[in-house]
Order: structure tokens, then C-alpha cells, then sequence
């Protein structure tokens, strides 16, 4: 079933912009280097909603060479006991978590506090050489509460998740590429194309197989091989199985055929 048209909603913390397999989604409050208030995790809400309707892939970006230098922090201030207790952020970035389809971080300058707790619920990040990445949270005298605590350590180890989380450690984009943070550093002008390549790359897969690959990926170990016997009988029984498959073999032929092809005409050069 078709998701709600992005296009007709009204955004002013976002820039949306959908393709036929994507959906990309700019923070866009240049005037607080693109800070996560209410309004953003609102419109991100809607967002994920056609998403989870209409499954494609997401990239996420910022606007004016920043990604998000953090949670809001005039409505953090303001924030007391129940706020904390809803979850605000954290319930959004778990929500992109589990989108269908993956999700593409492409991050540039400040990836800070809940800036970069939306970055590790991706399911790939880029970056540029001015990349800033980390949560200095115990500095304001609050918690990374919106994932890091537990994303962080999964994705670049205990010691260094330590580091960031109780000294403040920034790590610059050199610094996050050898820890696997981020996985490609590009030129700031190229970025935008280089999460379109990413996201082409994906695109050229089977969608249903990339959809349940993403789902069983962060299966707990008990899981498993059940969960993937079971949605490998789903694949098996899928059209696109079959036409992938048979395509594969018939340019396999195609191949073969050509090289004995040209392997009789080098032995009827060799007898002349």
C-alpha cells in the first residue's frame, strides 16, 4: 500500500525530497546549525510514517555544511523528569533504526549530541574531512540518552564508546573512518552524489532481499539460524529469485559461449 505523499505536507524544520526509490531528507535550521528541536522530531515522525508505508531508502544530510550540532539545547534546558521519561529523541532515532529500507547518514561538519545519535541509527555513514563527531553530554550535565549509550559501544568498541561518552571525546573524520564510524570520507561538494552512488549501489539489489536482510540483521543470537531459514524460504519463493537467478546463468552461458567462441578461432589461427 502507498504511503501518505510527502509532498503535500507542510515542512519547516526539513527539505523533503522523494525519488521513486528514495527519499531525501535535509535538517534544515542553518540559524542553530541545524539543532534537533520538537518540530524536527515531529516532521521526522511523518517521515518515517510514509516510509514505513511505502518502503525506500532514506538519506539523511544537513544544510549549510553541518549535520545537527546536537539536541536543542534552549528546550533541553527547559526539559524536566516526565519529558526525559517520553523518550523524545531516542523513540524517533529507533524508529529511522528500524525503517525498512537503509538508511544513509551523509554527514558534514558538527555530528554532535543528538546529531550524532541520529548518525549511529543509520544504517551507513559518509562523511567530509570536516566532519566533528561525538557526544559531549556529560558536559552539560545530562547522558547521551538517545542511543549512544548502547549504539555506540556495537559500533566502534568499548574503550573508545567510553572515551566519547565520559570525556567528551570529538572525533575528527580521520579519526572516525579508522574506527569504522564512518566508512567513506568525500570532498563536501561531492557528498550529496556520493550517498546517491550508495544508495544506487543498493538500489540495484533485490528490495525484498535487501528489506529482510536489514530486518533479521540485529536479531538477537538466539535467533538465529531459525529467523534466517525462515526468511530465506520467504526469498526462495520470491519471483525475483527465479529472474535474478536465471539471468545470472544466462549471462554465464553468454560468457562461456564467447570464450569457446574465441578459443576455436585461436586454434584455427594457430593450424593456418
Amino acid at each position: 500500500m502507498a504511503g501518505p505523499d510527502l509532498a503535500d505536507e507542510h515542512f519547516s524544520t526539513l527539505l523533503v525530497e522523494e525519488r521513486e526509490d528514495r527519499v531525501v531528507v535535509l535538517l534544515n535550521r542553518p540559524d542553530v546549525r541545524n539543532a534537533i528541536d520538537q518540530q524536527m522530531v515531529d516532521e521526522l515522525h511523518v517521515v518515517c510514517a510514509a516510509l514505513e508505508q511505502n518502503p525506500r531508502m532514506l538519506i539523511l544530510a544537513g544544510v549549510d555544511g553541518v549535520f545537527a550540532s546536537g539536541a536543542d539545547i534552549a528546550q533541553l534546558r527547559e526539559r524536566r523528569r516526565d519529558d526525559a521519561l517520553q523518550g523524545i529523541n531516542s523513540t524517533i532515532f529507533i524508529r529511522v533504526a528500524k525503517l525498512p529500507m537503509p538508511v544513509i547518514a551523509a554527514l558534514d561538519g558538527y555530528c554532535l549530541g543528538g546529531g550524532a545519535e541520529l548518525a549511529y541509527a543509520a544504517d551507513f555513514r559518509i562523511g567530509t574531512p570536516s566532519v566533528r563527531i561525538g557526544n559531549p553530554e556529560t558536559g552539560l550535565g545530562i547522558l547521551a540518552a538517545a542511543g549512544a549509550s548502547w549504539r555506540l559501544k556495537e559500533l566502534v568498541g568499548e574503550p573508545v564508546a567510553k572515551q566519547i561518552l565520559l570525556t567528551g571525546l570529538v572525533l575528527r573524520a580521520e579519526e572516525a573512518l579508522a574506527l569504522n564510524l564512518i566508512t567513506e570520507i568525500h570532498e563536501a561538494p561531492v557528498l550529496m552524489e556520493a550517498a546517491h552512488n550508495l544508495a544506487d549501489r543498493i538500489g540495484r539489489q533485490d528490495p525484498l532481499a535487501v528489506r529482510i536482510t536489514k530486518s533479521l540483521f540485529h536479531a538477537p543470537a538466539e535467533a538465529h539460524p531459525l529467523i534466517d531459514q525462515l526468511a530465506q524460504g520467504i526469498l526462495f519463493e520470491s519471483q525475483a529469485k527465479f529472474d535474478r537467478m536465471q539471468a545470472f546463468l544466462d549471462k554465464k552461458a553468454d560468457k562461456d559461449a564467447d570464450k569457446s567462441t574465441d578459443k576455436n578461432a585461436a586454434k584455427k589461427t594457430e593450424k593456418k
